[in-house]
């Protein structure tokens, strides 16, 4: 018998190497490292933004990769830290498209991913910010590793616990934050003192308070409790210290304040540090069309089909702001209220098929 000639060994395909390795470090769930920063992901990022040729403002286009909000990236100008095709710019009055080259720091500006918001329960006692210079605990100290860089939408007093919105869009965490947005925000508060709910109904047409003027209170009484009483109250500017001053003005002194709901999304059932995805469908919905458009929230067909209430979750657990929007249409037919239809539901006995007689 004639020997066979072994296969020349193959030589290794670099080209088909490379590749994954750059898609992906541009699909990495996790925080970007220095090398998913480099110039080697330059040529794939300007590929990608080359359609876009809107312009916008140089603090926008930062804003809207995630990079910082518009405010950090103005400060970022001012110390000379960004170039624009390769000239150091020292004013924010630039517009830029995404032909332009932009780095922060000599790395390119990251890619602006898709637009993502998170609800997440602030304990107590950790500051809204990113950096502190009191060297305190900050919730993005305490954020899962997984979780891209976030933007916070408002603020929490240190000592102000419950819901706080995330998002990695800067563009769209202005727009939610401003009062005329008109989401409210609720919180349930517990005072030092007493109160009757006439006092509270005196609050529904604004309030002024050493020259500051707050717009309309919405203010419920729950219960008295020995020397707390408890209530919950809803307004549409978020100043600053506005519940506490207010209750100050009506002899009370806080001393437990925790946010139930921001506009459509609330609370819920998160426990404390708990943090949950929002579908890109209920973004979408809750935004209206026109936002939605302006943002470019496309939910995938999936997710448009499905409606799904439940949530991108760590621990799957439902969107509570879903939920009304969702389970307020029309049950099916023969379909109790509020129940769900799954596949593999049997059909009625009269619309089976009719069986075959045996042989």
């Amino acid at each position: 018998m004639t020997k066979k000639t072994p296969p020349a060994p193959r030589k290794p395909n670099t080209d088909r190497r490379a590749k994954p390795r750059s898609e992906a470090s541009g699909h990495h769930k996790g925080k970007p490292s220095n090398s998913a920063r480099s110039t080697e992901r330059l040529k794939p990022r300007t590929e990608k933004a080359a359609p876009s040729t809107e312009p916008m403002r140089i603090a926008k286009a930062m804003a809207r990769a995630g990079l910082c909000s518009r405010r950090e990236a103005e400060r970022f100008i001012e110390a000379g830290r960004v170039t624009v095709n390769g000239k150091l710019i020292d004013s924010p009055a630039l517009n830029v498209t995404g032909k332009d080259r932009i780095l922060i720091d000599g790395a390119p500006l990251p890619e602006a991913e898709p637009i993502r918001l998170w609800r997440y329960n602030k304990p107590k006692g950790l500051v809204t910010t990113a950096r502190d210079e009191k060297g305190r605990d900050t919730i993005f100290d305490k954020l899962p590793e997984d979780i891209p860089r976030t933007i916070s939408i408002g603020r929490l007093d240190i000592n102000t616990e419950g819901l706080l919105l995330l998002t990695n869009d800067g563009e769209l965490a202005r727009h939610i934050e401003l009062p005329q947005t008109g989401w409210l925000r609720r919180y349930k508060v517990r005072a030092n003192g007493s109160i009757t709910q006439d006092k509270l109904d005196s609050l529904k047409k604004g309030v002024t308070i050493d020259g500051v003027k707050f717009g309309p209170v919405e203010a419920t009484l729950i219960k008295q409790q020995g020397a707390n009483c408890w209530f919950t109250i809803g307004l549409r500017e978020g100043k600053n210290r506005e519940i506490k001053r207010i209750a100050e003005h009506l002899g009370l002194n806080v001393n437990r304040l925790i946010r139930l709901s921001f506009g459509p999304f609330i609370l819920g059932s998160l426990n404390d540090g708990e943090i949950e995805e929002v579908k890109s469908h209920i973004l979408a919905d809750q935004l209206g069309p026109k936002l939605a458009e302006k943002f470019n929230i496309k939910p995938s067909t999936a997710q448009a089909q499905s409606k799904a209430p439940a949530s991108k979750t760590r621990k799957t657990r439902s969107t509570k702001s879903a939920h009304h929007s969702e389970q307020s249409s029309a049950p099916r037919k023969g379909q109790r209220p509020g129940s769900r239809i799954s596949q593999k539901q049997s059909p009625k006995r009269s619309e089976r098929p009719k069986r075959k007689p045996g042989r």
